[in-house]
This record gives C-alpha cells, sequence and structure tokens, in this order.
C-alpha cells in the first residue's frame, strides 16, 4: 500500500483574564494573529460533504446539523462573514491552520514518514503558540492560554484525527472488522492520560485516572457524525483524492499526544494494520461490544480490565495488540526500515507495560503524566480527587514552554525525541518534498497572490488564461510530485506552471 497520513489537531484556547469566553471570536482572532499580511485566500468548500457516508450512501441529515443551525443563528449577529470566522489559511509548508468553530485547528500536511508528520505536528505546536504570543501582545499579557488535549474537563471534547490514504479496493467491511479490535485497544499505547470520568449522566467526576481522554465520549461503533453519537470509526466518505481509486480513513477517536514517540506509535502502528487488512492477515478478534469496551480499557490503567469477544476469551487491551503486533511481524517484517521500527518499537512497548512501565515515561502520554500525578499526590498528601489534579493534568498539555509540564520535561532531557529542532523550524518553513501537501506549500509561497481558492486536491488560481488549475486527486507518486514541484518552481507563472504540467503528464499517458 501506499503511504500517506496526516494529523488534525484541534486545540483548546482560553483567556485567563476573562470570566467568560467566547471561543469561537477568540480561535478566529488566534487564527488572524498568525497573519502578517491582509487575509487574501480563501479555502473552497465546495468539494466537502460530510453526509457522504463509507458505507455506500449518504445521510439525509446529521445530528451536528443542527448544531450548526444554532451556531449559524449566533453567527449572524456578529459583525464577521463566513470566511472572517473560519480565517481559513493555507500555510507556506502545506498546512491548514483555521477556525474550526469553537477550536483553532492545525491540519498537518500530507506526510509519508513518521519523521516528517512528527515535524509537522510538533510546527503545528509552534503555529499555535506563536499566533498566541502575538495576540497576548496586543491583549497586553499573557491571557490567550492554548492546550493540546481533548477534554475541557467539563463534558466538551474536540479532537485530534488521525487521516491515512486506502486503496478503494478494500472493502469497507473488511476494514471495519480489522481496525475495530485495534482501535478499542490502541489506547494502551496511545492514549494521552486523563484524571477523572466525564459521563452524559453524571457530568465530570473527578478521582479515576484513566489511559484516554476521548475514551468516556465514544458512543457508537459506526457513525458518519463527528460531533454527536461519535464513533470509534467515522464512516465519512471524503477521500479529498481521485474517488474511483481511493478512500480517506478519517479517525476521531485518537487522543492529542505530547509525546513524539506515542504519535509515532499511533500512526505507525494503525498504517501496519492497514496493511494487515489488506493483505488479509489480521487476527480474527470481534468484541461483543466495543464501545463497552473503550471505557473499559481506558478505565484501568493497571491494564488488566478483559473485554469480550463475540466467541473465544476475554482479551485485556495488551493482548489484543499483541496479536496484531505478532500478525505484523510474521506478515511484513523486513518491509522497509520504518516497518521495522515501528515493528521493534511496538514490541518492545508491549513487554514494558506489563514488566517495567517506568521505562515508558517520557514516552507514553498517560504513563508520564500518571507518574507526574503519582509524584505529586505522594509529595503534597492529597488525594485523586483534589481539584488540583485535573489543573495539573490540564497543563500537561499547554503548548506555552514556560508553563506546560511536558514541554518542561522535554527541556530537560526526560523525554524520547525523533525530531530535532532544525527539523521543526524546516516543517515550519515548507511541507514534505515528496507529497503534495509540499507542492501546495511551494505554490503559497512562490504565487500567493495569484491563488484564487484551494482544497486538499486542487489549487485555483485567479488570471484569465484557460489552465489555471492544478489538480492533484491522484498526485501521490514521489517521483510525480518532485518532477510537477520542479515545473512551479522554474515558471514564471501559475498558468504556465499548469500548462507544462499538463503538457507532461499527456505526453505520459
Amino acid at each position: 500500500m501506499m503511504r500517506l497520513f496526516g494529523i488534525e489537531t484541534e486545540y483548546g484556547i482560553t483567556r485567563e483574564d476573562l470570566d467568560e469566553v467566547d471561543p469561537v471570536v477568540e480561535s478566529m482572532e488566534l487564527v488572524r494573529a498568525h497573519l502578517t499580511a491582509s487575509f487574501e485566500r480563501r479555502w473552497d468548500y465546495g468539494g466537502e460533504d460530510p453526509h457522504d457516508d463509507a458505507r455506500g450512501f449518504r445521510v439525509s441529515g446529521l445530528q451536528q446539523d443542527k448544531e450548526e443551525d444554532d451556531f449559524a443563528k449566533i453567527d449572524a449577529h456578529r459583525p464577521f462573514s463566513f470566511h472572517e470566522m473560519k480565517s481559513d489559511l493555507v500555510l507556506p509548508n502545506g498546512a491548514r491552520f483555521y477556525n474550526d468553530h469553537t477550536h483553532p485547528e492545525y491540519s498537518s500536511p500530507e506526510c509519508r514518514t513518521l519523521r516528517d508528520l512528527l515535524a509537522h505536528d510538533r510546527a503545528g505546536e509552534r503555529v499555535v503558540q506563536r499566533a498566541a504570543e502575538r495576540r497576548n501582545r496586543t491583549l497586553g499579557g499573557p491571557h490567550v492560554q492554548l492546550y493540546k488535549n481533548n477534554t475541557d474537563l467539563h463534558g466538551h471534547s474536540y479532537g485530534c484525527h488521525d487521516n491515512y490514504l486506502v486503496s478503494r479496493s478494500i472493502p469497507f467491511p473488511q476494514l471495519v472488522a480489522g481496525l475495530l479490535p485495534f482501535l478499542v485497544s490502541r489506547q494502551v499505547i496511545a492514549g494521552a492520560g486523563k484524571v477523572g470520568i466525564e459521563a452524559q449522566e453524571s457530568g465530570f467526576v473527578p478521582g479515576q485516572y484513566q489511559l484516554s481522554q476521548r475514551a468516556d465520549f465514544m458512543e457508537t461503533d459506526l457513525s458518519v457524525d463527528t460531533m454527536h453519537n461519535r464513533p470509534i470509526l467515522n464512516t465519512r466518505d471524503e477521500p479529498h483524492a481521485d474517488r474511483e481509486k481511493y478512500r480517506r480513513l478519517h479517525l476521531i477517536i485518537g487522543d492529542a499526544n505530547m509525546c513524539e514517540y506515542a504519535t509515532a506509535l499511533k500512526v505507525g502502528t494503525t498504517q501496519l494494520v492497514l496493511d494487515l487488512i489488506d493483505r488479509g492477515g489480521v487476527p480474527a478478534i470481534e468484541l461483543a461490544d466495543p464501545v463497552s469496551a473503550v471505557k473499559q480499557i481506558s478505565r484501568d490503567p493497571d491494564l488488566k480490565a478483559t473485554v469480550r469477544q463475540k466467541q473465544g476469551p476475554a482479551l485485556s487491551g495488551v493482548e489484543i495488540q499483541e496479536q496484531y503486533y505478532t500478525a505484523a511481524r510474521r506478515m511484513l517484517a523486513g518491509a522497509d526500515a520504518e516497518t521495522d521500527w515501528v515493528l521493534r518499537e511496538w514490541g518492545e512497548t508491549l513487554r514494558l507495560l506489563t514488566q517495567d512501565r517506568s521505562q515508558l515515561v517520557g514516552k507514553l502520554d498517560w504513563v508520564t503524566k500518571l507518574w507526574l500525578l503519582e509524584t505529586f499526590v505522594q509529595e503534597e498528601r492529597i488525594g485523586w480527587d483534589d481539584p488540583w489534579l485535573a489543573s495539573l493534568d490540564l497543563e500537561y498539555h499547554n503548548v506555552n514552554a514556560d508553563r506546560g509540564l511536558y514541554l518542561g520535561l522535554e527541556a530537560e532531557g526526560k523525554a524520547w525525541r525523533m525530531t530535532t529542532e532544525a527539523d521543526i523550524e524546516q516543517a515550519l518553513s515548507a511541507g514534505p518534498h515528496d507529497t503534495r501537501g509540499g507542492l501546495r506549500g511551494l505554490c503559497v509561497r512562490r504565487f500567493p497572490d495569484q491563488i484564487a481558492s484551494m482544497q486538499w486536491e486542487r489549487i485555483q488560481f485567479s488570471g484569465r488564461l484557460k489552465r489555471k488549475t492544478l489538480e492533484m486527486g491522484d498526485l501521490f507518486n514521489p517521483t510525480e510530485v518532485r518532477a510537477c514541484a520542479e515545473i512551479f518552481e522554474r515558471a514564471a507563472s501559475p498558468a504556465d506552471a499548469v500548462a507544462a504540467w499538463e503538457i507532461r503528464k499527456e505526453s505520459q499517458s
């Protein structure tokens, strides 16, 4: 399978100088604080349709539609247009930075390697924090704070979505069967950790520590919705590519990770499972109640809770992961260096989770956060229901280096790194050279005033000439991406570049 993936991160935002915060306005102002020039470019929403379902139908309405209508009524009273509210930017590195109504969202460019993905994920942290610093200078104090997490601990959840290019030749039911048990148990590696439980019937209940921040909010196995009736496996069929060939697997169950190691394993293991599904090699596991299983596994940091299968013995989260790991090692070992790295670290992590998890501090978020909180509880002699812990939980995810607890550990050299500061700075200025994300960023850098609109798979240039649209719905081959980039680097205008690119494609067809 061709590997291509990306991460969308919605950041929690607050103003510490206000008793009541309008997150819509604050998110808009934060995104616009990134700008050093007037806001010109427009994201084209015409190619997005969240009602298309991968199970082969189109839903007439979503539960979130009513909420969007209610938001629209409120927004009508605000002195901003739709585009001003969204403040949708495409950055010089091919990423997208915009106001997702109540949260600033950074969507990484498409990446082909885990190292690139980590660098661009970390670049997103820098983008939002630098925008906050500019915003705070206008406010006269460090009032705006941003959190790379998934809950405000008041019953609201926001997402970190990992996305993968998948061949449409794989039947969707086959994807579902292969992915559900894996996603239910993936939190033992990729959970961000959380103090307390949030349930609709009781609100936030402090005290119990759990693995995942998103687990409390999972409500069904499959759904096209993302804001209500949240599914373990989202069925939105919005490929942002040639629909006949590809689908985009859009996963909303994942936590936002601070640890680079956890992000690498979250995405790396998921990609290997997709490879296994493509080859028909996933373990035969079918859970009796996946939604309950997500919560059971999350609420047992001792990792001893077992979940029922429809047939066969009950399994723990680690045992489910071990079955997937064994299948992947048997079928995929030796495929390439990155595959072998993921397999080696996956196996070692599963071993340490049951034998010596202290070695995973600085690698897995839920383990690292638990270690910090346990240390604090012992030193301060407080109970796990003390509200102090919820505050510390939140500050673990603060992307302000002066306040963030995780970033403090990283500065002390206590966190595992795959990226360097040079990698992150490079990711801030340009996208991956071997994906269309890099090509998108190149167009923003070279022709910023001649871009009329953009989508993930298309760039519409302004001007009177006919050839002014760069179509990228099938532009995934690294050699072809580089060839297209060379044309755009040399061309005097985007129209010249698009014309030259179309001539090249015609000559090869």
